[in-house]
């Protein structure tokens, strides 16, 4: 019979002790502080191992100990620990313990912690499970929370992150409402006043792809009113092009502005697919014959 390794051996220690009655004068707390911490060793060396699953499983163990024996931030951080060895090839089981650790760290009122974890949620759910409605909620759960906090940037990046997703999911009224926040937060300071541009830009490119160059030419005025420098920007001047081409149906001044944008400004991959949609919503004119 071939010899157990090191993380098998601490693992069945672990069982042992967890499942234990207790001497006359131990404490249940004890007990599972004792079996937490042979948990989390058996943990450690399950990783040197490369074996991932097993060590999330058993840092999933030692966060249950850590839950019986009472030590609420050491089990967030057991399920923390679960989360990393999980992320290495089950986005499921990692998703599953990382709201768990959201779930002791909101009870504890560490907001900012959780709202770090609900972002890597998000991420997960881009990356590796391609579920972008998911993904969209926990980046703004995340931005909620980073908002709570004070955490004004770190939210707004959530947000924007949330908007692009929904603007891929076509939900365009949800994205435009995210790009104006977003953009409200940055009018404020001098350090983020210059990326409001880039936000009104991709709002104003959502109201296209809705096929509404009414609301677009609406958003397009209050930005302005917001702003005053707004109007004499590229990327304002680059929207109300687009929807003069739009109202007249004329594809060639579309691709025109859109290359000569492109020329100064590299287009990134979300402006280039969402700028194809708003095109194939342009109707030729008829023409009277």
């Amino acid at each position: 019979m071939p010899a157990k390794s090191t993380a098998q051996t601490l693992l069945d220690k672990a069982d042992k002790k967890a499942n234990s009655s207790g001497g006359w004068f131990s404490s249940s707390s004890t007990k599972f502080e004792e079996a937490g911490d042979l948990y989390q060793q058996a943990a450690n060396s399950f990783k040197i191992d490369k074996l991932f699953k097993e060590a999330g499983d058993a840092f999933a163990r030692e966060a249950e100990c850590r839950e019986k024996g009472g030590e609420n931030n050491e089990a967030a951080n057991a399920w923390w620990n679960a989360s990393k060895a999980y992320k290495r090839g089950f986005p499921d089981l990692a998703i599953g313990a990382l709201s768990q650790t959201i779930m002791h760290l909101t009870k504890g009122g560490r907001f900012r912690q959780a709202a770090d974890r609900e972002k890597e949620i998000g991420q997960i759910y881009l990356q590796e499970t391609k579920d972008i409605q998911k993904a969209c909620a926990s980046f703004e759960r995340a931005g909620e929370w980073y908002a709570q906090e004070d955490a004004t940037a770190t939210a707004n990046a959530c947000f924007k992150d949330s908007a692009d997703l929904h603007a891929d999911l076509e939900q365009y009224p949800q994205a435009i409402t995210r790009y104006e926040q977003v953009a409200d937060h940055s009018l404020g300071s001098a350090l983020t006043k210059y990326s409001v541009k880039e936000y009104w830009l991709r709002a104003g490119l959502c109201a296209l792809a809705m096929g509404d160059p009414v609301t677009a030419r609406r958003n397009m005025t209050k930005y302005a009113s917001q702003d005053t420098t707004f109007s004499s920007t590229r990327e304002a001047k680059f929207v109300n092009i687009l929807i003069e081409a739009f109202e007249q149906g004329d594809q060639e001044m579309f691709t025109g502005a859109v290359v000569e944008f492109d020329q100064v400004t590299k287009l990134d991959n979300w402006k280039t697919g969402i700028l194809l949609k708003i095109k194939r919503g342009i109707q030729e004119e008829p023409s009277i014959t």
